[in-house]
């Protein structure tokens, strides 16, 4: 194969892992004011999505205030019932193999379809929790749906899906999927194939991973895509685990019955609830049981209840922390954290006869510590090029409810209730929130460049949380940029970022030249021949974001930003945090007197502590805009 013309490069094909109604509204996003307003709610944009596949007579894609598609648009409808696409609908197609059509037999892809621009769908709940008006990211942008899954997503499939996207005539791809480990870029075809999307000016979100809370772990980190960790938001499906002695600890549940006693039960321990005779001593009493083994949760539950238990409290290991998850269990149920987990195993050590109960609180908005980093959240660095500080951002992929392609019945000795909207978790969930951000973005400003997309949504984000607290991890401790990235996805301070970060195709040029790759490698990535004559370190690329390698000599990297702000403008610098190095910025004042007028400024890092790694930022303030830059310096490495 090699000697045949056109031969680029080939390897046997690797299998992709897929990684989802107040989102919106905890976003800030609102009809008729702010960034729907600004943006006409995403109209005439197209999102296209490479995932499982479409339930295309789910409520979520009716074409009720939708436009025609664009006229460039070049895509096809390969449903048998062509009336399954209309306005909202432009396309579905099948690249699966072994998949007969797009049709939707997983739900992932017609829940991270709905979360990026589903319609307005009035009185969605999950069983009667978390009701309310259902809406995507950008309720007014067409939908594209590429079915590369069908019991896997085999690596082929998701290239020959990507690369119809792009053909089709999509302006933002949303991709909630990849491998285990990240390859280098050379090596890693979505890499491959989102540069050619980029360079025709397709904005490109992906997944961070599930792999978290270890380091490393991140992927799809190539730097002309978006990387998306996930958070929780401040919205819980609220169950207490009531102790004799008058504590109260919240967790989750959508199993909400009304009718469970009040009165305390005995409490034992379950310790992982995985095996029915390890519970003989169970029936009529409230189980603590660990997530820990190797049942589900929901699993766990069936085991308790089999066994006679009238009850579970179920708490999380050391590792997942505070990340509770909102499920439908089997019996009456509360999922709490760790830390609260621990003061429950206090109270039976310490109480002779240990009671409790749980009480059933419904949907509850207002969490303070909103938003969190989940604790499945794949972390930083990314491994194949570390001078890129990744996931680039972090948004809502907790509990997060969207569409679902069949109907989940549920039935008590009292009640029935049945959904089309389910509850899921993960980074597969927060990146389609940031395509529907990017979509909005891109209807608002059609000039913008997917970097400058990527700069505004990254330097307007917010590093605060509810409770005016830094953003916090699972631990409940102050998260680090590894886990963070720039922040959590502030959608209306995107649309006016003041400044941006401008990157052109040709730029990544010299910064893949930087990665030692050989020629013949970088000319894989770009489909054209590069002949490496000039390099850049990584961290001189001129990203929204610093990733530093310490080093014995002082080292300075240059960044010029675009104003997009007040034509008339200053920009004063104010550097924060990084302990055990010092930075200097030259100039520390940039001035404008047009729109779109560029300028540069240096950076100096000087390095005082060598071993440990060094966090803060640098803000450039205006009157009216603040833009902010994390910088990341780590202990030097061999960046190859």
């Amino acid at each position: 194969m090699e000697k045949k013309p056109g031969f680029v490069s080939a390897r046997p094909q690797r299998v992709f892992q897929m990684h989802t109604t107040h989102s919106p509204s905890f976003l800030g996003l609102h009809q008729n004011v702010g960034l729907w307003n600004a943006s006409n709610s995403g109209k005439g944009v197209i999102i296209g999505l490479l995932d499982s596949g479409i339930t295309p007579q789910h409520p979520s894609f009716n074409d009720k205030g939708m436009p025609n598609p664009p006229d460039k648009w070049k895509g096809k409808c390969e449903f048998n019932v062509t009336t399954y696409c209309n306005k909202k609908l432009i396309g579905a197609r099948n690249f699966a193999l072994g998949a007969l059509s797009p049709a939707d037999e997983d739900g992932h892809g017609t829940h991270t379809s709905s979360t990026a621009a589903g319609n307005f769908v009035d009185g969605a709940n999950f069983l009667g929790n978390a009701n309310g008006t259902a809406v995507g990211i950008a309720p007014r942008a067409h939908v594209a749906m590429y079915r590369v899954c069908s019991i896997d997503c085999q690596e082929s499939d998701v290239i020959a899906g990507l690369d119809a996207a792009i053909e089709d005539g999509v302006d933002v791809i949303s991709i909630s999927l990849g491998l285990k480990l990240p390859p280098p870029l050379y090596s890693d075809y979505l890499a491959v194939g989102t540069y050619s999307a980029m360079e025709k000016g397709i904005f490109v979100s992906c997944s961070a991973g599930n792999s978290g809370p270890t380091t490393d772990t991140v992927i799809n980190g190539a730097p002309w895509i978006l990387t998306v960790g996930a958070s929780t938001t401040d919205r819980k499906i609220s169950a207490l685990a009531v102790l004799g002695n008058g504590a109260k600890y919240e967790g989750e549940s959508t199993f909400q019955p009304t009718n469970f006693s009040r009165k305390l039960l005995p409490l034992v321990n379950g310790d992982d609830c995985d095996d029915v005779s390890n519970l003989s001593h169970v029936k009529g009493k409230i189980v603590l049981c660990s997530v820990s083994g190797y049942q589900s949760r929901t699993d766990k539950g069936g085991v308790v209840k089999n066994a006679g238990g009238a009850g579970m409290i179920l708490m999380n290991d050391d590792s997942r922390g505070s990340t509770t998850i909102s499920e439908y269990h089997v019996l009456p149920t509360t999922h709490i954290s760790y830390n609260d987990g621990k003061m429950i195993i206090n109270y039976m050590k310490s109480a002779s006869k240990p009671v409790a109960t749980i009480s059933f609180k419904g949907t509850r908005i207002g969490d303070k510590h909103a938003p969190t980093v989940a604790y499945f959240s794949s972390r930083g660095p990314f491994e194949p090029s570390p001078g890129i500080l990744k996931p680039d951002i972090i948004g809502p992929g907790v509990n997060i409810l969207a569409a679902w392609p069949t109907s989940i019945e549920a039935k008590t000795a009292s009640t029935s209730a049945s959904s089309m909207f389910h509850f899921l978790s993960g980074t597969s969930m927060s990146c389609p929130h940031l395509a529907g951000v990017a979509a909005l973005l891109k209807s608002a400003h059609p000039d913008w460049s997917p970097a400058a997309i990527k700069s505004a949504i990254m330097t307007t984000a917010d590093f605060i949380n509810l409770g005016n607290d830094p953003i916090q991890d699972e631990t409940l401790q102050p998260s680090d940029l590894f886990s963070l990235g720039s922040g959590h996805v502030n959608p209306s301070r995107a649309n006016d970022p003041g400044l941006i970060y401008d990157i052109q195709p040709e730029d990544y040029i010299p910064y893949l030249c930087g990665l030692n790759y050989t020629d013949d490698q970088v000319s894989a990535i770009v489909k054209k021949k590069v002949h490496c004559k000039s390099s850049i370190p990584q961290s001189e690329l001129n990203y929204p974001s610093f990733s530093i390698p310490k080093d014995p000599s002082a080292q300075t990297y240059t960044r010029t930003v675009t104003n997009v702000g007040e034509a008339i403008s200053a920009y004063a610098v104010k550097v924060f945090g990084l302990k055990g190095v010092e930075v200097t910025v030259n100039p520390k004042i940039l001035k404008f007197t047009a729109l779109n007028q560029k300028a540069s400024y240096n950076l100096t890092v000087k390095t005082l502590n060598f071993t440990a790694h060094s966090e803060g930022y640098i803000i450039w303030s205006s009157d009216r805009h603040s833009v902010r830059s994390p910088i990341e310096a780590f202990p030097h490495v061999n960046l190859i």
